[in-house]
């Protein structure tokens, strides 16, 4: 049964820091086309989901004391991070296709605060996923 924890583990951080790491990259810098990112984020996200779900199971379930308030508090970031991915970033992505120069710099601009916004809620997950077991 451990080598099933250490794989979910380690999914879980793999698919957390690629998705926690291309969103900071692209909100930094926004040369960087983040319609070339915004699937394979979102489809991070849904394995981060699914793993930080196994791992509740695994080990927080029946428990709610300080430590699964603080990862309560990740979680609800996180999926604040990836409903902002999806609404904002992903729609505007769909949008450059077939415009003018001057919609696309606005669809552009979008999707950097859209990943600029996530990008903040993701550094509050992370936090809150790195200091849980000192509450």
């Amino acid at each position: 049964m451990q080598y099933v924890y250490i794989v979910v583990i380690g999914l879980h951080v793999m698919a957390g820091v690629f998705w926690a790491g291309t969103t900071i990259a692209v909100a930094r810098d926004p040369e960087i086309k983040a319609e070339r990112f915004i699937r394979p984020q979102l489809g991070a996200s849904g394995v981060v989901f699914l793993t930080g779900l196994l791992l509740w199971y695994f080990f927080h379930e029946g428990a709610f004391g300080s430590m699964e308030m603080v990862l309560a508090l990740g979680i609800a970031t996180a999926l604040i991070a990836a409903g902002v991915q999806g609404a904002v970033v992903a729609s505007a992505s769909r949008q450059l296709a077939g415009t003018d120069a001057a919609t696309q710099t606005q669809l552009r601009a979008k999707m950097t605060r859209g990943e600029r916004i996530a990008g903040g809620l993701l550094v509050i997950t992370v936090f809150c996923m790195a200091t849980a077991r000192m509450f």
